[in-house]
């Protein structure tokens, strides 16, 4: 649960829409919940500022439905990648706002519905194959509170493309760039701004490609001061800090 839940929860015991006992449930589960195959942190959010994020492939879908239950009795946020309409199927019934967006195979729960907040983050994609990672972040920094600005398919193949967006990125308070083959396009998109540029390799492109290693390289080795680099098809990550850095006041401090 993270602070905001918490004091609102607080407030109603204090004003008496909620009784002492209530009260105290939400507590009983911290630092976290035991189940028979996880250990569900509900203490995430107030550590970090935002829950647990249940990673699908490797686990069954009635240990990510568990997992998620258990973390929804505490949070009104949820956020589940890598996973399948399955576990949509089962979850939905219970959970108005339980949204799964088929091209980045990830689910979103999000009962609190709060408007945007901080900076905005843009999220960058060179090419229409490189648009689900680059929906993997979108998606986690709206589900953090922010406002994304998304600019798709602008490789360096057609630079003209990302030039003409200059005003777009100026707007923005950090940008995840998302690219594949040689991964050239965060070195041009830092160059034309002031802010943090998150580069995620993606595992597109050729034999020599190396699934997305090729593209780390080149962007691990970029010449510009303002780029920082996630891994692989890793837009979960990417969109995570962005929301981190363009956060109300900066990244939270305790």
């Amino acid at each position: 649960m993270d602070r905001e839940y918490l004091a609102e929860k607080l407030a109603q015991f204090k004003q008496g829409k909620i009784s002492e006992a209530e009260f105290l449930v939400l507590l009983e589960d911290l630092p976290y919940q035991e189940l028979q195959f996880a250990k569900v942190d509900h203490h995430r959010a107030l550590r970090q500022g935002f829950p647990e994020v249940v990673f699908g492939p490797g686990k069954s879908c009635h240990q990510i439905v568990s997992i998620s239950r258990a973390l929804l009795q505490k949070s009104p946020r949820l956020l589940i990648t890598r996973t399948s309409a399955d576990v949509y199927d089962l979850l939905s019934p219970d959970f108005p706002s339980c949204c799964f967006h088929p091209l980045s195979q990830t689910i979103t729960v999000d009962e609190a519905g709060r408007p945007a907040s901080g900076g905005r983050v843009g999220v960058v994609s060179a090419g229409t194959a490189d648009l689900a990672v680059a929906e993997e972040a979108t998606i986690t920094a709206r589900l953090m509170g922010r406002e994304v600005i998304r600019i798709d398919d602008v490789g360096v193949a057609g630079i003209h493309r990302i030039l003409s967006q200059r005003v777009q990125l100026r707007r923005c308070a950090v940008i995840v760039t998302v690219a594949g083959m040689e991964g050239a396009l965060p070195s041009v998109v830092a160059g034309m701004v002031a802010v943090p540029v998150i580069a995620v390799p993606t595992s597109i492109g050729y034999g020599a490609a190396f699934e997305g290693l090729a593209a780390l390289l080149g962007m691990l080795n970029s010449c510009a001061p303002n780029v920082v680099v996630v891994n692989i098809d890793n837009g979960f990550g990417a969109g995570y800090v962005a929301a981190q850095i363009a956060a109300p006041g900066g990244p939270q401090t305790n």
